[in-house]
């Protein structure tokens, strides 16, 4: 039987080591309903989850949910939304309890005197013809002018097939702006003509992502095991879906055998009280899913699958060390 000290050097185990106590327990939250963009492929408005429930608007009754959730053992908060920037006042909530990363466009600027070391990822949908088509705006413009040089803040790609050839330009464009960037997939959850992927398109891309991570590695925050995944939705012979996904609301998760999931995980809607089924959305086809988080949490869940070669524990190590630093539990 193969163990992880008998398959890892002295420098890979001390890498492990460096995870391995972590203990990583998220959950996600709706901040707000509302957003200043409307994106086509957004899950939160292509499957109305924006109506799944009022706002909770009493800031008080925000700071006991979040103290119960610490309670509850929930150590990393995701910010989503909507636009969570729109509701400064609940995303201080937050972090004045855990540690918070905030999902946003980036239009409006997280101000650093009330933030200073929140995470921020910026949603960035390709260069300025997609933005325009996609998002109705080139948002890059405006994001990075607010996060230039910013220690806290990357760029979450979210790669489209009209990417493919182009994205070099783009991954130079945010190195300039002296920021980091992590990839991902487009799941074209409202059919856009034109974005949605075929086989050969997700092989190209993921050569494409290949070559990005070995040409800038000190932007590119990825791994090619990553790449891997998410182009093919494969996993050591498995086949990511419904009963593959770890990123189930708990309550909710009704699967018989369950899989390995994310402990305590649930995605809360901004009333406080009522709960998402998963990390994206409700009526998205699990096996059309490319959510790059999801697939992350698929590999990092599954560390015993993974404790049968060098290789395929080192790729383990490469995918929990991205998604601890892009949440910045480690340094970059």
């Amino acid at each position: 039987m193969e163990t992880v000290s008998s398959l890892l050097d002295e420098e890979w185990y001390n890498r492990y080591k460096n995870i391995s106590s972590l203990n990583i327990r998220s959950s996600i939250y709706d901040v707000t309903n509302q957003c200043n963009l409307r994106c086509k492929g957004c899950f939160f408005f292509s499957s109305d989850e924006h109506k799944a429930a009022d706002e909770e608007k009493d800031i008080k009754k925000w700071e006991d949910f979040i103290d119960k959730e610490k309670e509850r053992g929930v150590n990393l908060a995701i910010l989503i939304g909507g636009e969570p920037t729109l509701h400064l006042d609940r995303v201080e909530a937050f972090y004045k309890r855990l540690p918070t990363y905030c999902a946003t466009n980036g239009l409006i600027k997280v101000p650093r005197d009330r933030f200073p070391d929140m995470m921020v990822g910026i949603s960035l949908w390709g260069d300025e013809e997609d933005e325009k088509l996609l998002r109705g705006k080139d948002a890059f413009a405006v994001s990075s002018k607010h996060y230039e040089g910013d220690d806290y803040t990357y760029y979450l790609y979210t790669l489209t097939p009209n990417q493919i050839g182009k994205t070099e330009r783009i991954i130079k464009k945010i190195q300039n702006a002296g920021l980091k960037v992590h990839l991902q997939l487009l799941s074209n959850d409202e059919g856009v003509d034109g974005f949605s992927w075929t086989e050969q398109q997700l092989n190209d891309i993921r050569s494409e992502m290949d070559s990005l991570l070995d040409s800038y590695p000190d932007t590119v925050i990825s791994s090619k095991y990553y790449h891997e995944i998410i182009t093919t939705g494969k996993m050591l012979g498995r086949t990511f879906g419904w009963q593959e996904c770890p990123s189930v609301t708990e309550p909710l998760d009704t699967r018989n055998p369950r899989p390995k999931r994310l402990i305590r995980f649930i995605r809360w809607a901004s009333d406080l009280k009522t709960m998402h089924r998963c990390c994206t959305s409700a009526t998205r086809d699990c096996s059309t899913c490319k959510d790059g988080a999801a697939h992350m949490s698929w590999v990092m869940v599954n560390k015993r699958s993974h404790i049968k070669t060098t290789k395929d524990l080192q790729n383990w190590i490469e995918v929990y060390e991205m998604f601890a630093k892009l949440y910045k539990f480690i340094p970059w």
